[in-house]
């Protein structure tokens, strides 16, 4: 090969390098402008399923809202001391009611409150767990397994799923009364009411109580009703009738019948 020739060669060789680190280079930008407008994109959907979750849980528990809302203001404007004594006097004026004049409490404060409190610290957190014990979640059907082989043994490991929203009725509603709980759950695709009415029985013994009936409230909503206390286990104490039958003029007041 002359000198020429490999001039030639050289040169042809630096040009093409050249030429390959320009590519480089052009391929560099538009990989990384790809990838910053896909960050920008990605934030921005999770952004927007973030705020829509969280819209969606507010206007679903807007009570629960309201009252954050409120603390929040409360300490912000007045301090956490006035908030504090504030909630002391509210509630020891609750209990005084209670004591005082239960058969006006009962009605319009006691059902609320405790229906409340069932909601968030018995069957939100424990109903899930309940239903799954009793077999009342959808499950998939033919997860397969996974065999594991290796000198010493072969084992069969099955896959850890881990459970979906569709798979497990939820709570939508808790009422409360003197002596019922009634917990509206929303069927998911493959139950039927007749499901629950059959598991009636593991239910009460899961909550914890001597009796428990299902109602159909429509195609895919229940009612899971608790009896908490059996009002009428005890006679009533009430006024001998048969002693003021013959006073004229008596007033009866019949509302502990």
């Amino acid at each position: 090969m002359t000198t020429g020739q490999l001039l030639l060669v050289l040169t042809g060789a630096g040009a093409g390098l050249w030429v390959l680190h320009k590519v480089g280079q052009a391929v560099t930008k538009i990989l990384e402008a790809a990838a910053a407008i896909a960050v920008v994109f990605v934030t921005a959907w999770l952004a927007v399923k973030g705020l829509w979750w969280a819209g969606r849980q507010i206007v679903r528990h807007w009570r629960t809202s309201l009252t954050t809302t409120a603390v929040v203001v409360w300490c912000y404007w007045l301090g956490w001391l006035s908030l504090t004594i504030t909630a002391a006097v509210v509630a020891v004026g609750l209990l005084g009611w209670r004591w005082a004049a239960r058969e006006s409490f009962e009605p319009l404060a006691g059902r609320w409150l405790r229906a409340w409190w069932q909601r968030w610290i018995v069957y939100a957190p424990r109903m899930p767990r309940w239903l799954r014990a009793c077999g009342l979640t959808v499950a998939d059907h033919g997860p397969g397994v996974t065999v594991q082989v290796n000198p010493f043994r072969r084992s069969a490991v099955p896959p850890k799923a881990a459970p979906r929203r569709d798979q497990s009725p939820r709570v939508i509603g808790v009422r409360s009364g003197a002596s019922w709980d009634e917990v509206r759950v929303r069927l998911v695709a493959g139950q039927t009411p007749e499901d629950f009415d059959q598991a009636a029985r593991s239910l009460a013994v899961a909550r914890g109580v001597a009796r428990c009936q299902i109602r159909e409230l429509g195609p895919n909503l229940v009612s899971i009703d608790y009896q908490r206390r059996d009002r009428l286990a005890d006679v009533v104490p009430c006024t001998d009738l048969g002693a003021l039958a013959g006073v004229a003029g008596a007033g009866l007041d019949l509302r502990k019948v």
